[in-house]
């Protein structure tokens, strides 16, 4: 069946708005599609028009559209539109719908348009006190309706299918585990003199270990800096991604434990950097208490960097076995592992062609080869 050219709509808000996290999820699946299963058309869904330059990173293909309201939404019109204008809009050609972001529109299992809805985690149920109440009431509703009225469920993680069976009550054979990958620039070498433009426009220490992610609690940067400060000889430290309020934190215990020269938190780094301040690394920590699947650990393993994460979700699935990993509550066995990691040459030449060699599981024709078996069986029911 799937051998037939389909129109398959998506909930595509995020893709055209969102520059991280879901929006790269959607951006990478779409692409991946276009590439692999050219036979197809993807409708992508919005309320608005979104960022020029967000859309402009898929492919030129005639096999991607859009669809936009008339007139574009705004405000609360966007989430209103999305809930309960998208079905209503959708060409009658339409046989498949995902929702890319955990939702669906309100009474699509009534269209006889077949669904499938992306689960990405359910870290507001594990870690409620990071979200406000309302928020994780309106997320456990949405995610919890999504997962019941879609034909499929996919999650991003084997860890995320647990979750979900657990909160949810979700039969486990309706959820299918398909993995995410990361951006095809993360695969590509950089040459050098681009590399030395990055560290001197963000400048960079000529040793460090790198961070990425926004600098929240649950990323908890805090335990790398805590575990420089048991080091003899601590590591230059630089952390890419947003600031929140929880960024100072960080920062006064680097001051008090005169660090604050080895902390580098680089808030405002272009997605078309992040290459280079992977590659030009000694080394990737990714201490974080949970995840949906953790694509850092990807992205840094395919620039060949060796990785530590910490146990607790789902960072095992994603930076494979001969990654180091440890608990997200302990700075001396942070410290010991870094310590370990850097000392050692051997060690780290294992690691990476090892990583290298685990991460060839998330490549794109792998993965698309996955989603369409999952749309495959969605349609075998019709």
């Amino acid at each position: 069946m799937m051998n037939e050219p389909l129109t398959i709509a998506y909930d595509a808000k995020r893709i055209t708005h969102n520059a991280t996290g879901l929006g790269n999820y959607g951006r990478m699946m779409i692409e991946a599609l276009a590439r692999f299963a050219p036979q197809n058309r993807y409708l992508l869904c919005s309320p608005d028009p979104g960022r020029a330059d967000l859309r402009e990173r898929l492919p030129r293909t005639d096999r991607i559209e859009f669809l936009f309201p008339d007139p574009p939404r705004r405000g609360l019109g966007k989430s209103l539109w999305r809930t309960f204008g998208i079905r209503r809009e959708l060409p009658s050609e339409v046989r498949l719908f995902h929702g890319l972001a955990g939702e669906l529109p309100f009474g699509l299992h009534k269209s006889g348009v077949k669904s499938v809805v992306t689960i990405h985690d359910l870290i507001f149920l594990h870690f409620p006190a990071y979200y406000k109440w309302i928020d994780r009431k309106i997320y456990a509703y949405k995610y919890r309706k999504a997962c019941r009225e879609a034909d499929r469920v996919i999650a991003i993680s084997e860890a995320t299918k647990r979750d979900i069976v657990s909160y949810f009550g979700i039969e486990p054979e309706k959820i299918d585990v398909v993995y995410q990958g990361c951006d095809e620039q993360f695969k590509r070498e950089v040459p050098e003199a681009a590399m030395q433009a990055v560290r001197t426009k963000y400048a960079l220490p000529r040793h460090y270990i790198l961070s990425v992610g926004s600098i929240e609690e649950r990323k908890n940067l805090l335990l790398v800096v805590q575990a420089a400060a048991r080091m003899a000889e601590p590591p230059h430290i630089v952390a890419v991604g947003r600031r929140t309020p929880y960024t100072a934190l960080v920062e006064r215990y680097a001051a008090e434990h005169g660090l604050s020269e080895r902390l580098h938190i680089c808030d405002r780094v272009a997605f078309a950097d992040l290459p280079a301040l992977y590659r030009m690394a000694d080394l990737f920590v990714y201490p974080s208490r949970f995840e949906g699947f953790g694509i850092p650990m990807i992205e840094a393993a395919c620039c060949g960097v060796p990785t530590v994460g910490a146990t607790g979700s789902c960072l095992e699935e994603a930076g494979g076995p001969d990654a180091i990993y440890v608990d997200p509550d302990d700075p001396e066995q942070l410290a010991d592992a870094i310590r370990r990691v850097l000392a050692d040459e051997e060690l780290r030449r294992r690691m990476v062609a090892a990583g290298r060699e685990y991460v060839a599981r998330f490549e794109p024709e792998v993965i698309t080869a996955d989603l369409l078996k999952v749309y495959a069986r969605v349609l075998a029911t019709e």
